[in-house]
């Protein structure tokens, strides 16, 4: 649980909106999973935002309709160059940072869980059910900030 904060919690769509940008100013950026952003999905962000919303909105509030396979564009990726424990470790924690850079209260917490959920299941989707996140197979590196935990 996140200690008491002045910070909001997040309250709609327009706080998801708001914490997605930040996110992806920083995962666009980052050295080990920004090329899958910018090099490999080529992703445009004004495109790629109200899609994504949608499907955060509709995973926190039930509000919005999200009727996009979320998966194939992660196989497509995987696809091209393989997505390891250490890359969804790293989105886990960059997503954790944007969260709690801007927002504290339960809404805020359960986007933390349900991102990490969705990262646990991801990754074990595309390297099968039996791939690790605790550290003891192949590919795994630890992240100082954030370990993927099992689901």
């Amino acid at each position: 649980m996140t200690i008491s904060s002045n910070k909001p919690d997040i309250t709609g769509r327009d706080d998801l909106e708001a914490l997605l940008r930040r996110f992806y100013v920083a995962a666009f950026t980052d050295s080990l999973i920004g090329p899958y952003f910018t090099e490999i999905a080529r992703t445009d962000l004004e495109i790629h935002i109200p899609r994504i919303t949608d499907f955060w909105e509709r995973a926190l509030f039930r509000t919005a309709e999200y009727r996009r396979n979320a998966f194939a564009p992660h196989a497509k990726l995987h696809a091209a160059i393989p997505m390891r424990a250490d890359h969804f470790g790293r989105w886990v924690q960059l997503w954790r940072a944007a969260v709690d850079g801007r927002y504290a209260g339960p809404n805020a917490e359960r986007a933390k869980a349900v991102g990490e959920r969705i990262a646990i299941s991801m990754f074990r989707r595309l390297n099968g059910p039996e791939a690790t996140t605790t550290g003891d197979g192949p590919g795994f590196v630890a992240l100082a900030a954030v370990g993927l935990r099992v689901a």
